[in-house]
């Protein structure tokens, strides 16, 4: 069967497949023609942008990308904008996310949290030395690289010393709430320094613990156990490891007279080329051309980490994270089909367009309705790879999903892989 897909070039960069996808924005995989350089590209609709006044948040956050480089922090290369979309080109980091570590081996060992730890805070506080508070500190943010290096992800809710009131606080009441910080719930105004201090020590907990030491389905309840501190640690924990976090998940933080980290104020960046992007001049173009949707070598790279293709299709590219996929010899139409036919009695509603397939959850989760994405692509003659992608809702609610509906699909998943596709990796609780 001869699948097609539409290959687009912006710029100097031949985009690839979708990383990551999010409200306002998709991450997609892409080669610079030029130098032959893998990226990562931010793509953003330039119309719902400027539809939900975003425009100042995403000038931020790329003004804030330029200011903190640093080796634990992922970094910007350059922004291009076109007359629909705004294009962020970024380091493309092939480890996967912190969370999918902890995800699929549980705890880590005291040395090894020592490690992320350490070269979190390293990110961290270079971030406060420039005078920028990342405020969504957590291990999805968290990314490795192919060496296994930590780098910050994600600025969208940052903020700049600039941003300070009168009284010296930031107060935009903003993160993930198992991680955000007592004073920020207080609605009172908070130091951005602490309240990142915060999210650190509930990150260094969950590495060393494979578990959050807030958590509650009851968000009233969660944030009463926030605002007094009310956790236990496991008895596996040092001493050392227990006096950091204790003093790190302090609601009270003022009583440990913390100095602010020196910044430079006058540093200057350039902001050309981010005002460009919402003008009608200096537009990059977007083309496409049709090819087959057979996967080449540039697609099986993407997939990989790094480099290297051995692990590609074995046991532990199948644990569920994000994402997950599976290969199959049944034709393509029968493949969706099937996963039409197991997605419809777990509650999910499916749009089927071509080859790709979005199904969305009737019930309302821990973060809103479960949506994924699910892309059917050749992979050599009568050889098919079904990938399925969380585009929104919780990632742990995506693996209990992926567990129930790979019952459904044993018959069309190659049997060879059958038993490992459908194993799922539990989180220690």
């Amino acid at each position: 069967m001869n699948l097609e897909k539409r290959q687009t070039r912006v710029g100097n960069y031949e985009l690839g497949r979708t990383l990551g996808e999010g409200t306002f924005a998709k991450v997609k995989y892409a080669r610079n023609t030029k130098t032959g350089q893998s990226v990562a590209i931010k793509v953003l609709d330039k119309e719902q942008v400027i539809m939900h006044k975003m425009a100042e948040q995403i000038k931020r956050e790329i003004s804030i990308m330029k200011l903190v480089k640093h080796p634990n922090i992922i970094q910007i290369c350059e922004v291009m904008g076109s007359k629909k979309k705004i294009y962020i080109v970024l380091e493309l980091v092939t480890g996967g996310e912190l969370f999918d570590k902890i995800a699929t081996q549980g705890r880590l060992k005291e040395e090894e949290a020592r490690k992320y730890f350490q070269q979190l805070i390293n990110g961290v506080d270079f971030c406060h030395s420039r005078g920028v508070y990342h405020r969504d500190l957590k291990p999805e943010n968290l990314l490795l690289d192919a060496n296994g290096i930590l780098k910050i992800s994600d600025f969208g809710m940052s903020a700049l010393s600039q941003q300070l009131k009168a009284d010296g606080l930031l107060h935009t009441t903003c993160g993930t709430p198992n991680y955000v910080a007592p004073e920020v719930l207080n609605n009172k105004g908070y130091d951005g320094a602490t309240a990142d201090t915060w999210s650190c020590g509930v990150i260094l907990f969950v590495l060393m613990a494979g578990y959050l030491p807030f958590d509650d389905p009851n968000l009233m309840t969660l944030y009463k156990k926030i605002l007094q501190a009310d956790f236990t640690f496991p008895p596996w924990f040092s001493s050392g490891a227990k006096k950091l976090i204790k003093r790190m998940l302090d609601p009270n933080p003022k009583s440990k007279g913390y100095t602010p980290a020196e910044f430079v104020e006058d540093e200057i960046i350039d902001l050309d080329d981010i005002d460009a992007v919402f003008k009608e001049e200096h537009l990059v173009k977007e083309e496409r051309e049709t090819k087959p949707a057979a996967m080449n070598a540039f697609d099986l790279i993407s997939l990989s980490k790094g480099l290297n293709l051995s692990g590609l299709f074995d046991k532990q590219q199948d644990l569920v994270k994000r994402e997950t996929r599976f290969t199959s010899m049944h034709p393509p139409k029968e493949i969706v089909s099937s996963i039409e036919a197991a997605a419809r009695p777990l509650g999910f509603d499916v749009e089927k367009r071509d080859f790709k397939m979005k199904l969305q959850g009737a019930n309302r989760g821990r973060k809103g309705n479960l949506s994924v994405a699910t892309q059917v692509s050749e992979v050599a003659p009568s050889l098919f790879m079904v990938e399925m992608r969380k585009a929104g809702g919780d990632t742990l609610e995506f693996h209990k999903f992926f567990k129930n509906i790979s019952h459904g699909l044993k018959d069309i998943i190659w049997k060879e892989e059958q038993a490992d596709t459908t194993e799922i990796t539990k989180v220690s609780k």
